[in-house]
């Protein structure tokens, strides 16, 4: 309460009060108490603004207060947490480094910052539990204030969390305020813990990372309000996530449901499961105050990094990108996840036990080849590790067949496994999109010689995926698309994936090794990224619904029913047999791939002043689909098809999309028939519950 930074917001806030109140003649500048009574009420709303700066303080501030309360609840979750999972795993060798790092830090009255992968509400406790264990000063943990219900958000703050607003919605005090706390913690060298995500991922993978409070941090070193801060990126990697059942439910449409203390004691009752183990990985922590310097060294006409300035936005991004390199390094491939991906990267029914764990035992060698980690299990045969996962993950996601030569296992909810699938793709996603790319000519057939392509092409079509896919996957920090790109390629044709022959100009194409293997490489890669492919070009196919009738029709439509309705349309593509992976259709995918469309200038949107009113969406003009003159039905012609069709070369073959022409004649009806739908339901919107966007379009038009 006493920093000068919040102090002078209050007097900010004060004096702007007082002068809304002169202009609406609330305060008479005539009067000949004027001046009395001004400074009368400076004073009364100063009193005021401190006042509710005080009760926010207060439900925000970290409690973490009694050593035998903290004692207690450690006791409490460690017991909790064991009965969940088996054995929480750390690294030795990177606990020792820690706490060198710490034992430093703590000299200098510096804090840590840790920052983890945000995979589970399990997460919190953990890394609480792992801290204690290792004898560290415990992090006060940013936490969004949802979890802050009765009796469980007292506990929790009591434990060692903090709790901050999901929105601040533009509160200059609130936002001061928090920028003031984390001054205070950080001068005085209290640890800190943050989700880079913001949120838990649903899918498996990171998330593009949140900047809030890499902002306020990075505020406080620039402005020089604090010295120095550790950054120590955090994976935290299970066997199995508890949450994994909700987070398919939330894909796939349901709304998610609020945090009270019915769900917390619901999902409490999984506890008693056997859910495998927990691996906790350390990166090694660096200085903030380094980077920076860093970054400002390689700004060659030097970097203005004042607030709102391009470089701070973009030293900003850099930071954020930088630590899901670094959470992504850290990482541990569990073995669900290997099994997992095993299970949905063959082309058969089903595999055999023996095959199952050779190929798991192939995978783990592919993933230390990468320079990944596997989870240790102290010389136990593959095929023992595979049985445990196998047990991890259940009958409900892994059948297995009966009265068979040998035990085979098949994926049942295909869905839910994506999720462990997805732990392993970052280690190979410049592998699979050039395998991608690569496939848009294998899948002609014709023979080796026909399979091959330009170099130059493959470098143009794994562009094309790498900009499609920009905020989909974390990608190597600080390299650039060049030079990933020419580094996966080389090392495939290391592997004897890929060969590369001279014939005017450089080819490449797949290897006779791996013809002769079965193309085993060269699938997991295909089958890694495929399921993202169909779901950007489901995104794509969306679209088309949203194309106006009319020229003069301005076409703005709620955010949430074009995404709802792209989700409509895959569940229908994919029963209809024009989708082959049906964890494609999900929410997560689709936002995503809006965002980027509305990059591209594909899409526009619009925010509505009132925040009542949702967000609106339309088609640019200049990507609206062509339609008949006469019958004024889509036409498979124009920009925005030319994009569908790119997208469309890299989907895995099947059945029903072998005739293209007859796959353009169901995509287009049925963007016809959910046209026809939405823009029907938004002629039914009361006027005056319109978005700003739309009444204004249509007042255009009518002009």
């Amino acid at each position: 309460m006493a920093s000068p930074l919040l102090r002078q917001k209050v007097v900010d806030l004060t004096e702007e009060r007082l002068k809304t109140e002169e202009n609406e003649h609330l305060l008479d500048s005539t009067s000949p108490t004027y001046l009395a009574d001004r400074e009368k009420r400076r004073h009364e709303i100063t009193s005021q603004l401190l006042d509710i700066t005080a009760d926010m303080l207060d439900k925000m501030v970290c409690k973490m207060e009694s050593k035998t309360y903290i004692r207690s609840a450690f006791y409490g979750a460690t017991q909790l947490l064991t009965r969940a999972y088996n054995a929480v795993h750390v690294s030795d060798s990177e606990v020792k480094r820690l706490q060198e790092v710490a034992t430093s830090a703590a000299k200098k009255k510096q804090s840590i910052l840790f920052l983890p992968r945000h995979t589970s509400h399990v997460d919190y406790v953990t890394l609480q539990v792992v801290c204690y264990r290792l004898g560290l000063t415990l992090p006060v943990v940013v936490a969004g204030d949802n979890l802050n219900f009765p009796i469980v958000g007292g506990f929790l703050q009591s434990c060692g969390a903090m709790w901050i607003r999901r929105s601040f919605a533009n509160d200059q005090l609130y936002t001061a305020l928090v920028q003031a706390y984390l001054d205070t913690m950080l001068q005085q060298g209290y640890n800190l813990e943050c989700f880079i995500e913001g949120g838990r991922s649903r899918t498996g993978k990171l998330l593009s990372p949140k900047f809030g409070f890499l902002s306020f941090v990075l505020d406080s070193i620039l402005a020089g309000r604090t010295e120095d801060v550790w950054i120590c990126p955090v994976s935290l990697q299970y066997d199995k996530v508890i949450e994994v059942d909700s987070y398919v439910n939330e894909l796939l449409g349901k709304p998610k449901q609020k945090e009270d203390l019915a769900g917390f004691l619901s999902a409490s009752s999984v506890l008693s499961l056997n859910l495998g183990r927990i691996d906790c990985r350390f990166h090694e922590p660096w200085s903030l105050k380094d980077f920076i310097s860093e970054q400002q060294a390689r700004q060659t006409l030097g970097a203005d990094f004042s607030a709102g300035s391009n470089s701070r936005i973009r030293l900003l991004r850099t930071l954020g990108y930088r630590v899901l390199s670094d959470i992504n390094e850290a990482s541990v491939v569990m073995p669900t996840a290997l099994v997992g991906t095993v299970l949905l990267t063959i082309r058969g029914r089903g595999i055999g036990k023996s095959e199952l764990a050779r190929r798991v035992d192939w995978l783990a060698k592919r993933i230390r080849l990468k320079g990944g980690k596997v989870a240790d299990f102290k010389g136990m045969p593959t095929s023992h590790v595979v049985e445990r996962a196998l047990d991890v993950l259940g009958p409900k996601l892994v059948g297995t067949v009966d009265g068979l030569a040998e035990e085979t296992f098949y994926a049942i909810d295909r869905f839910q496994l994506s999720f462990y699938r997805n732990m392993t793709i970052h280690l190979f996603i410049s592998e699979a999109l050039i395998a991608a790319a690569l496939y848009s000519r294998v899948k002609q057939g014709g023979g080796s010689a026909n399979e091959r392509m330009t170099e130059a092409e493959l470098i143009d079509k794994v562009t094309f995926l790498s900009q499609l896919f920009r905020g989909e996957f974390i990608f190597t920090a600080g390299q650039g698309l060049q030079h990933n790109l020419e580094d996966a390629v080389q090392g495939l044709v290391r592997d004897d994936v890929l060969t590369t022959s001279v014939d005017g100009e450089t080819m490449v194409g797949l290897s006779d090794s791996e013809r002769k293997s079965g193309r085993e490489s060269y699938d997991l890669y295909c089958f890694l990224i495929w399921p993202f492919v169909d779901a950007a070009w489901l995104g794509a196919v969306s679209l088309l619904a949203l194309a106006p009738s009319t020229d003069t029709s301005a076409g703005w439509v709620e955010m949430q029913k074009a995404q709802d309705m792209a989700h409509f349309a895959g569940r229908t593509l994919y029963h209809q047999g024009d989708l082959s992976y049906f964890e494609a259709v999900n929410k997560e995918a689709l936002r995503n791939s809006y965002s980027r469309f509305q990059e591209e200038g594909i899409i526009q949107v619009a925010k509505a002043t009132d925040p009542k009113n949702k967000p609106t969406v339309r088609l640019a003009p200049e990507w609206r689909p062509e339609r008949d003159a006469v019958s004024n039905e889509l036409k498979p012609s124009g920009r925005l098809w030319e994009f569908i069709e790119n997208i469309a070369q890299f989907r895995r073959e099947g059945k029903n999309r072998r005739d293209e022409a007859a796959v353009s004649t169901r995509v287009l009806s049925l963007a016809a028939k959910l046209n026809q739908q939405i823009f029907a339901e938004e002629l039914q919107i009361p006027a005056e519950a319109q978005p700003d966007s739309v009444k204004e379009s249509r007042r255009r038009s009518k002009l």
